[in-house]
């Protein structure tokens, strides 16, 4: 088991609120951690990063970054490339299960499938965290120990569907998970201290899960304070085997 070093540098993508934003707060009272980049669509106008800001002060960097556009990704590492050697944690926190703007919501049934939906979800859930992966691994690649983690989910395990539906979510969840896994052989070679990881937080009590908490078992809807302790303590605990692995919230691991 190999511990980050002190002073490290996170990134922290989709961070305007939720899990992102509680993973900021925990990272930045961490004595290790010196600096955490904090992005989303619109980070640099979000008042829970704003706060943190005013708590942290310039150990917080908020950066507006579009998850959906890879020229936004590429412009956001050059960006944090000038600034920092290295850094030591990325966490991939933003998903989309559902948009009222879009009248994007879980499919129930074949006839619900849209085109236009799908091509969200795995623009957000799945082509998002790999066009991470492709324009930061250089900044995990230093000879310490380094983690991409990516927030999956349960529903993403092929195995593991006995219930159908949500088509959009469960296959761009999958495919995310099958990036992480490639990338994970592929910087096992190049970058054998880059642990890559898939891990799912459980219900969380964010407005990803909000229309859906009604059917969630007592017990089981987890609070962000809670979620992100439990990741924390997950990635703090890894080492190289790890990479490519899929964890729960609790530390087991999931089938693919």
């Amino acid at each position: 088991m190999e511990s980050f070093r002190e002073g490290s540098a996170a990134l922290i993508q989709g961070a305007s609120r939720g899990i992102g934003l509680g993973l900021c707060d925990k990272l930045l009272a961490s004595a290790r951690f010196s600096r955490v980049y904090a992005t989303g669509r619109h980070a640099e106008r979000s008042e829970g990063l704003a706060d943190l800001r005013s708590r942290f002060g310039d150990a917080l960097v908020p950066l507006d970054m579009d998850i959906a556009r890879e020229p936004a990704i590429q412009a956001a590492a050059q960006r944090i490339g000038e600034a920092e050697s290295r850094l030591d944690l990325i966490i991939n926190v933003s998903g989309v299960l559902h948009d009222s703007s879009r009248g994007m919501r879980p499919e129930k049934r074949l006839e619900d499938i849209e085109v236009e939906n799908l091509e969200h979800s795995f623009r957000v859930n799945a082509f998002g965290p790999i066009l991470m992966a492709k324009h930061f691994h250089r900044l995990l690649n230093h000879g310490d120990k380094a983690v991409f983690a990516s927030l999956s989910a349960r529903v993403g395990s092929i195995e593991d569907n006995g219930l159908g539906g949500w088509y959009a979510y469960r296959a761009a969840k999958a495919a995310q998970n099958q990036f992480s896994l490639t990338a994970a052989i592929e910087l096992s070679r190049r970058a054998r201290h880059t642990i890559v990881l898939s891990l799912h937080p459980g219900t969380t009590d964010t407005g990803l899960s909000e229309p859906f908490q009604g059917r969630v078992p007592d017990g089981k809807l987890f609070s962000v304070d809670f979620v992100t302790d439990q990741l924390l303590a997950i990635i703090d605990n890894v080492g190289p085997e790890d990479s490519g692995c899929f964890y729960a919230w609790d530390g087991q691991p999931i089938p693919w």
